[in-house]
Parts: structure tokens; sequence; C-alpha cells
């Protein structure tokens, strides 16, 4: 369906060897894709190409893709099939990749969002349950790096402006009940980090991980 506002989007084109014979496929990849493109009524604004297999996670091309997408706030990727992005494990990490930056893949081969087997469907639930829990281990360690610092006589205050110290950091003033309850209904330290931007408040992803352990370090004590 086409919508009135023309959307960005990247292209992404591989083939697997360096083969000259491969260049047709890699000009006929961005063909279509070009074609695609203009058909959903996106704006193509950056093409990727190379040759390198699939299985490699390590490809100039793939590295530049996501800088890319995660510099510029690009949210749709085109490619000719879900093998152009990588096969075996590496395809697996690389959507579990796309996935976390809310990135949408259409494929030429599906003429729309790419669409995921169920086998793929469930490794992707399991690479979330584990970051989850990698996520909430690391978190536990601050914690109590944090308790330790502040029972040896560590006092994060003494280090910001407006608590005493004039040569210390400006403490941001930032919503922490907002914090509070935007971490419990379960967004991530950088979505709030964004919506609180969008109410006018110059924050940082690092400011609310910060203030949020600093209110847990509170609460425990």
């Amino acid at each position: 369906m086409l919508t009135s506002q023309l959307k960005t989007c990247v292209l992404y084109c591989r083939v697997s060897t360096e083969k000259d014979s491969q260049e047709a496929s890699l000009a006929r990849q961005e063909e279509e894709l070009q074609q695609l493109a203009k058909k959903m009524n996106l704006q193509v604004v950056h093409v990727f190409k190379e040759k390198h297999s699939g299985f490699d996670m390590d490809r100039e091309g793939l590295l530049d893709l996501l800088d890319c997408i995660r510099n510029e706030a690009i949210d749709t990727l085109l490619v000719q099939d879900e093998t152009r992005l990588g096969r075996g494990n590496a395809r697996v990490a690389i959507l579990h990749l796309l996935m976390k930056m809310n990135t949408t893949v259409i494929t030429n081969h599906d003429s729309g969002p790419m669409k995921i087997n169920e086998m793929d469907h469930m490794l992707l639930e399991i690479l979330a349950i584990v970051e989850e829990y990698q996520r909430k281990l690391h978190n536990a360690k601050i914690r109590r790096g944090m308790k330790r610092a502040v029972r040896d006589g560590y006092r994060p205050e003494d280090n910001l402006k407006n608590k005493g110290n004039v040569e210390g950091r400006e403490r941001i003033d930032v919503p922490l009940t907002e914090i509070v309850s935007l971490r419990k209904k379960g967004l991530t330290f950088e979505e709030i980090a964004g919506v609180l931007r969008g109410l006018g408040h110059n924050v940082s992803k690092a400011t609310v991980h910060r203030r949020y352990k600093e209110y847990e370090v509170e609460q425990e004590g």
C-alpha cells in the first residue's frame, strides 16, 4: 500500500564470491530493489554492495550498513531475500541485531516484510531472553559495586555542582518518577531517554540509566 509521505530506506546487495561474473548479479539485485522501493514509495538514501560469504559476520559492507542504520535512524532495509543478509548462524545473529534496532526488513522475494520461519522465530526469542538475563546480571553487578562504594564512603552527590561542589559536574534535572514508571512498563533505558527527550528533557541513555540505578540503591537501602 502506497503512502503519501515518502519514507527513507537503504538497500543491501551481496554475492558470495569475488568472481567478475557476479557483477551482473549485484547490478540486478540493485535494479530490482530500486524498483521495489519505488513501488513501496520509499526513498533510497544508501546502497551497500559487496562480494563476500554470507557465513562471515566480518563484512565491510554489512558493518557499514549496520552503522548507517544505527547512526542515521534508518528503519527500513531492502534485500533480495533473507540469504543476502547472511547464512547459518550469521543470518540469525544479523536478524537479531536488526530487530533490536527496530528495523523492518523488506525482501523482493516476499514483496514486503520478510517472513521468518518458526525455527528462526524461536531462535530469536531465545536470543532476546538470554540477552535480557545478561543485562540483569550486569545490572546486579553495578548495584553491588555501587552499594559497596557507598558503604566505603563514596558519595556521588559530592561531585555535583548544585550539591555543593562548584567544580563538579552539573546534575541534569530529570523526572525520576517518569523514569521509574516507564521502566516498570518494560521500556529500555534508551527508549526512556527517547521519550523524555520528546518531552523536552535533554537527557542521554547513560543519564537515565544512572538515575534509575541510584533510585534502586536508595530503595534497597
